[in-house]
């Protein structure tokens, strides 16, 4: 588990433990990563990170268009692997939690652990925002020195 954010850490780490989760990427609602556990290559969070806020997005808006209520999780359920993909809030914006798990769970138990991760995120958030600025001029230079921060390089 790597996370660009320090007090992401036990959070996650918690939520991993309870849902068995194989794959996770946290993310802004903007596509920068947070945090990420089980990925083996940048190019694959990056391409994740992006897929997943353009998901969010692309039905956040069909959702409008139709004059409906936001729609919630957007689930996948595969013969071997599922994908929870959902939108929650947090103190200075709305995150994203990628989730891929196996036939161990079920969508159930990983959304209630999801909705744990969510509130102890907004608990351990620090109260101050952080120095740098989202998707500032340096946005490449920063998101490539967040995945070295990620991968360990």
């Amino acid at each position: 588990m790597r996370s660009v954010e320090p007090w992401v850490a036990a959070p996650l780490a918690e939520f991993l433990r309870e849902s068995s989760a194989d794959l996770v990427l946290l993310m802004t609602s903007s596509g920068q990563v947070v945090a990420q556990h089980g990925f083996a290559r940048s190019l694959d969070v990056m391409a994740a990170a992006s897929l997943g806020a353009a998901i969010v997005a692309s039905t956040g808006e069909l959702a409008r268009v139709m004059g409906v209520q936001a729609f919630g999780h957007v689930v996948h359920q595969g013969r071997s692997r599922s994908v929870l993909l959902a939108p929650f809030a947090m103190p200075r914006g709305t995150w994203i939690g990628l989730i891929v798990f196996d036939r161990e769970t079920t969508v159930g138990l990983v959304q209630l652990f999801f909705r744990e991760l969510g509130r102890a995120l907004s608990v351990a958030a620090p109260a101050t925002p952080p120095s740098r600025v989202v998707l500032a001029e340096q946005f490449e230079a920063e998101l490539n020195a967040s995945l070295r921060t990620l991968f360990g390089r």
